[in-house]
C-alpha cells in the first residue's frame, strides 16, 4: 500500500463565510477570457480523443496559450454590424505524426473551435464575425504511455507545481456561480436579447450582499431604449430571485451600472460579447478551476484550460484539489471551511504528491481528532484514483473554468 504524505491541520482563523468582507467574481462563458478558456479546453478534449481513436493513447500536446484579439463593431437598435472581425489564435504544441503517419491535428483543432463558438456564442458568424487561426508547433513524437483505452498507468509529474481547492462554497460564492449559470442557461433560452458575455461580481459586507452584473445585450432583439431598459430591469429582478434562494441575508442587485441613458451610452452589442468591441482575451486570465475568482481564498495562477490532462499538474492538481475538498465536506460532518493544497515534484508519480495539505476550520464543538481519520481516508482514496480525473476531463465531465 502506498504511503502518501498527507498533512491535516486545524487552523485558528475565521471561515470565509464568517469574515466581515468577501469578494467573489465569475466571468461568464461569453467573456473574452472565458471564450479563450472554452476554446482551448474544447480543442484539448478533441485532440485527446483524436489520439485515443487513432493510436489508442494520448500523445503529447498542450493548447493552453489560445489568444483572442478583439474586433470592432457598430451596434444599433434592431441590429448593427461587425466591422472588424474577432481574431482567435490557437497556440501550443501537438504531436502531428506518429509511427510514420500524419494526424489531422490542425483540422481537428479548427473544428473543435468552430463547434464551441457555434454552441456558446451563437450570434457570431464563423469566418466573418470571427476568424480562427491555428499555429500549433510540432510536439514530441514519443508516445506518452500513461493513459489509453486499455490501461491508465500512473504518470510522472511534468512539473514542480501546486493546485489548490476549497469547500464548501460560501453563500456569496454560490450566488455568483449560480447567477451566471442561470442567466446563460434557462434565462437566455427564453430571452435571446441577453448575450453570453455576463460578468457577475459579488461583494458581501457582514450580512449585506451586493451583486453587480455586466450583461451584454444583443441589438437585433432590442428595438428601442425603452426595450433596453426593460431588459435590464428584467435581468435585475431575475438575478435577485436567484440570489435570495441561496441566502437569508440582504441582497441588492445592480445591472450595467456604466450605462448613461441621457448620453445614449449603453451595453448594446451585435454578437453578445465585448470581444467584438475592443476587449481581448487570454487563457488563464479569468475564472479558476472551480469557476470562480475568490480573493478571500488561496488560488493558483495556473491556466487550467487547454493543458494535457494526463500529467500536467497545473490542470490535474487544481481539479483534483477541488474534487477532494468537495468530497470531504459532502461526507464528513463538522467542517466549516476546508482548504486543500497539492504540491507535485517533477518526475514523481502524480498519485504521490510531495505533500497533500488540508487546513480545516471545524464547526463549534468539533475537534480535529473527531474527523481527521475520515478526512485522510478520502484524500488518500482520491489520490489513488487520480487517473479518473484524466478520463472525466476528456469526457467533458469536469469544467476547467
Amino acid at each position: 500500500m502506498t504511503e502518501r504524505n498527507i498533512k491535516i491541520e486545524a487552523v485558528e482563523r475565521l471561515a470565509v463565510e464568517d469574515q466581515s468582507v468577501e469578494i467573489v467574481e465569475r466571468k461568464g462563458i461569453g467573456h473574452p477570457d472565458s471564450i479563450a478558456d472554452g476554446i482551448a479546453e474544447n480543442v484539448s478534449r478533441a485532440l485527446s480523443n483524436l489520439y485515443l481513436d487513432r493510436v489508442g493513447k494520448v500523445l503529447h500536446y498542450n493548447t493552453d496559450e489560445t489568444q483572442l484579439v478583439a474586433g470592432e463593431s457598430s451596434p444599433a437598435y434592431g441590429g448593427g454590424e461587425v466591422i472588424e472581425p474577432i481574431y482567435i489564435l490557437l497556440v501550443g504544441r501537438a504531436t502531428k505524426k506518429y509511427d510514420g503517419k500524419k494526424l489531422p491535428v490542425d483540422a481537428v483543432a479548427l473544428k473543435a473551435a468552430r463547434d464551441y463558438l457555434r454552441e456558446n456564442i451563437p450570434e457570431l458568424e464563423f469566418g466573418t464575425d470571427v476568424i480562427v487561426d491555428v499555429k500549433l508547433g510540432e510536439g514530441s513524437g514519443d508516445l506518452q504511455d500513461v493513459f489509453g483505452e486499455e490501461t491508465a498507468q500512473i504518470p510522472m509529474s511534468n512539473d514542480t507545481s501546486f493546485g489548490v481547492g476549497h469547500a464548501p462554497l460560501t453563500e456569496t460564492e454560490s450566488i455568483v456561480l449560480d447567477v451566471e449559470r442561470q442567466l446563460n442557461g434557462p434565462y437566455a433560452e427564453r430571452h435571446p436579447y441577453l448575450g453570453p458575455d455576463v460578468k457577475v461580481m459579488g461583494k458581501r459586507e457582514d450580512d449585506q450582499i451586493d451583486i453587480t452584473v455586466a450583461a451584454a445585450m444583443v441589438d437585433s432583439h432590442i428595438d428601442t431604449l425603452a426595450e433596453y431598459k426593460d431588459a435590464v430591469e428584467h435581468v435585475r429582478g431575475y438575478v435577485s430571485d436567484v440570489a435570495t434562494k441561496h441566502t437569508d441575508r440582504g441582497v441588492n442587485v445592480d445591472v450595467n451600472t456604466a450605462d448613461d441613458y441621457d448620453e445614449g451610452s449603453i451595453y448594446l452589442t451585435v454578437t453578445g460579447t465585448s470581444a467584438e468591441m475592443g476587449d481581448d482575451g487570454s487563457v488563464g486570465r479569468g475564472n479558476r478551476a472551480n469557476g470562480l475568482i475568490t480573493p478571500n481564498r488561496p488560488m493558483s495562477m495556473e491556466a487550467t484550460s487547454g493543458k494535457n490532462p494526463v500529467n500536467h499538474i497545473g490542470k490535474i492538481y487544481n481539479l483534483l484539489s477541488t474534487d477532494i475538498a468537495e468530497a470531504v465536506v459532502a461526507d464528513v460532518d463538522g467542517i466549516r471551511d476546508l482548504q486543500v493544497r497539492l504540491l507535485s515534484q517533477i518526475g514523481r508519480p502524480i498519485d504521490e504528491p510531495h505533500v497533500a495539505d488540508a487546513k480545516v476550520v471545524t464547526d463549534e464543538g468539533v475537534e480535529l481528532g473527531d474527523i481527521e481519520a475520515d478526512v485522510e481516508a478520502i484524500i488518500d482514496e482520491k489520490l489513488a484514483n487520480v487517473t479518473n480525473v484524466t478520463r472525466r476531463v476528456i469526457d467533458g465531465e469536469m469544467s476547467t473554468f
